[in-house]
């Protein structure tokens, strides 16, 4: 019976014969014999030594299950341990052009990314990406939250119309989602929290190495909650994720990037917090420019949103996120509550990553109140029909409520430290992608 490599790749196995399947990661054939790197499907490999005879025909990527003796030699890849191969069974055999070589542009590897995720970088990310998933829901869990499955077909806005995708709906127009977070509102009243992990779409004409076109969103809602417990909530949500990925994947992260479990190591609770207005006042200082309209460069100044490179100038000496809150209400979305104390501001948080990493969540308190919410909605040129369901959340028992969502692939991105945000998604979609 075959088993998986890291199930065999032990001192008490040595000795014993197993069974192995999987592809043909590397090959090198001599005239009496041949060297064979095999790859599992959890991406585990293994050395295999094999008489030439069995692996004439063998190419790379071919799908294979051998039979042989696991030794003990200090030589070989991956902690020592090698097959001595005396049966080859072919399940497979991979045409010789196989376009994914050791070397390859990342173009290429983009072009042929169903291939590509066989490379190890790519199983490896994939590991973790997955165990991201699995700790946050984890976390969820522990805390007595509601996992719900939004729809991605809507007809209203979340983030403002000119990132809307538009798609053909029987004899109607809809858009898919830019964020669950309005029918999360909704479910708070008879769920109370709620969450989810779903595709967020966002057209925007960006080439940037932070944003897709499609990602995956951790949206979560909660009821009679304030901004400073908000806070707090996503501050423990991302501690766990981080202890616990420092904890169980090392090997992976060791793999991904020399420095990432080091820096992951200098994070620490609570996140320092800042308003906006320190925020503005510590970039004027360094005389950090944004572009205007017009495109013409100015000093930053109060009531500017922060850009990637005012995001990064704020964080990039830092070792852990911070909260920036208070942003003016003119440069947020409809659904932000005002702050009593002063309705310019909006009760509104972004999280930063550190080392210039930039914006990896958002959230804040939302609007309870029907007519300051009708008349965001009017402000912000939005078609009250197709909100009408969402004001009547403000008419039958509204209560305080926010929330949040953390961009899956930016928060990875961090996590990794990887330069573009494409490595860390296993298909990316951006302005110029849309295949494989």
């Amino acid at each position: 019976m075959s088993r998986r490599i890291s199930e065999v790749r032990m001192e008490s196995t040595v000795g014993q014969t197993v069974v192995l399947r999987g592809w043909i990661h590397r090959l090198r054939k001599q005239k009496e014999k041949a060297f064979i790197i095999l790859r599992d499907d959890r991406g585990d490999i293994i050395q295999a030594v094999s008489p030439s005879n069995l692996t004439e025909n063998l190419t790379i990527e071919s799908s294979v299950e051998i039979t042989g003796r696991l030794e003990r030699d200090d030589r070989a890849i991956e902690g020592g341990y090698e097959v001595k191969v005396n049966k080859i069974v072919v399940f497979n055999i991979a045409a010789s052009d196989y376009p994914i070589g050791e070397y390859q542009s990342d173009e290429i590897l983009l072009d042929y990314r169903h291939l590509a995720l066989r490379t190890r970088k790519l199983i490896n990310v994939g590991k973790i990406r997955g165990s991201l998933l699995k700790y946050s829901r984890g976390w969820f869990d522990r805390k007595d939250w509601i996992e719900v499955t939004p729809p991605l077909l809507v007809k209203g806005a979340v983030e403002g119309g000119a990132t809307l995708f538009e798609v053909k709906y029987f004899d109607n127009r809809a858009y898919l989602s830019q964020s669950s977070q309005l029918y999360l509102e909704s479910m708070i009243y008879s769920l109370g929290p709620v969450w989810t992990i779903s595709p967020s779409f966002r057209a925007e004409r960006s080439r940037t190495v932070r944003h897709l076109a499609e990602f995956s969103h951790l949206e979560a809602e909660i009821p009679w909650i304030g901004l400073s417990e908000l806070m707090s909530i996503q501050e423990d949500l991302i501690n766990h994720i981080i202890t616990m990925i420092k904890t169980f994947n090392k090997k992976e992260l060791n793999f991904l990037s020399t420095d990432a479990l080091s820096k992951l190591e200098e994070i620490s609770t609570p996140f320092q917090k800042i308003s906006y207005e320190e925020a503005i006042d510590t970039l004027r200082s360094m005389e950090c420019k944004i572009k205007d309209q017009n495109g013409s460069e100015r000093i930053i100044e109060w009531g500017d949103d922060l850009n990637t490179e005012s995001e990064r100038e704020l964080t990039k000496d830092k070792t852990s996120p911070i909260f920036v809150t208070g942003y003016p209400m003119k440069i947020k979305p409809f659904y932000v509550k005002q702050d009593p104390s002063n309705e310019s501001i909006g009760l509104a948080v972004d999280l930063l990553a550190p080392y210039g990493f930039g914006e990896i969540s958002g959230g804040g308190i939302r609007e309870d109140d029907w007519s300051k919410l009708r008349a965001r909605i009017e402000q912000s040129n939005l078609k009250i029909d197709d909100y009408l369901w969402y004001l009547d959340l403000r008419k039958y028992g509204s209560v305080p409520h926010g929330g949040f969502g953390l961009g899956i692939e930016r928060f990875l991105r961090w996590i990794l430290n990887f330069d573009d945000i494409k490595d860390v998604t296993l298909f990316p979609r951006t302005m110029s992608r849309i295949l494989p």
